[in-house]
């Protein structure tokens, strides 16, 4: 009988206190993951003088299961959410695609996205892209993933691409410490109201930092967990 393989544990993440210089992109799939996900690094990107563009790329809609807001001007109120949350951090430079929120998504679906992440990428000429990571559970943030990938081989771009984390914690490549704009970034997630009426997801996105900073820092401080994508 053989011996069980076992494999070696991954290596440790890179830890970084400072973000590199470029032109930003970040790709969220609702108003709120653009702050939960990548904020304190898009506020670290702003600080030092970089532009950075948001795309948040559905409406949002099923964000209000209780229907505790009026349908008819409830898009409205997520973006106004959202660029209240992203002028915490610096960002002024948003785009709402307007796609459908939590629905069955076809190919031609994908396609769609893929194609509209591809002029975006074009027209914005990112040298840095944010996206979700490949194993986000939630079917908006895989689709968005999908899609941006996609995007970013048929637009030519030679952009470096990292995945965050939202709904399922990742193993990461690299660790940026987001301590010095914490306050930042929570001051942005408690401007999403209407999400925070139903999860708490500030608390939770929190302890995920709180917890990012275990390897490095002695538990000591905040950071953002990524994985290079290409």
């Amino acid at each position: 009988m053989s011996e069980p393989r076992f494999d070696p544990p991954p290596p440790d993440p890179e830890w970084r206190t400072q973000v590199e210089h470029g032109r930003v992109l970040a790709f969220a799939p609702h108003p709120d993951d653009e702050a939960a996900g990548p904020g304190g690094v898009l506020c670290l990107h702003r600080r030092q003088g970089d532009p950075v563009r948001v795309v948040i790329a559905t409406d949002g809609v099923a964000g209000d299961p209780d229907h505790r807001y009026e349908p008819s001007t409830y898009v409205q109120l997520r973006r106004a959410e959202s660029r209240a949350g992203t002028a915490e951090l610096g960002v002024d430079d948003l785009v709402f695609w307007g796609f459908p929120d939590s629905c069955q998504l076809s190919s031609t679906d994908l396609e769609w996205g893929a194609q509209r992440a591809a002029d975006e990428l074009r027209a914005y000429d990112a040298t840095i892209v944010y996206l979700p990571w490949r194993l986000e559970g939630h079917p908006d943030h895989h689709a968005l993933h999908v899609a941006v990938m996609r995007g970013l081989e048929r637009s030519g771009s030679t952009a470096r691409a990292y995945g965050y984390e939202v709904w399922q914690a990742m193993v990461p490549d690299l660790i940026v410490d987001i301590t010095p704009v914490i306050a930042a970034k929570q001051r942005a997630m408690a401007c999403y109201h209407s999400q925070l009426a139903y999860v708490r997801f500030d608390h939770c996105t929190l302890g995920l930092n709180a917890h990012r900073s275990l390897i490095h820092a002695r538990g000591q401080g905040y950071g953002e967990a990524f994985q290079r994508l290409r």
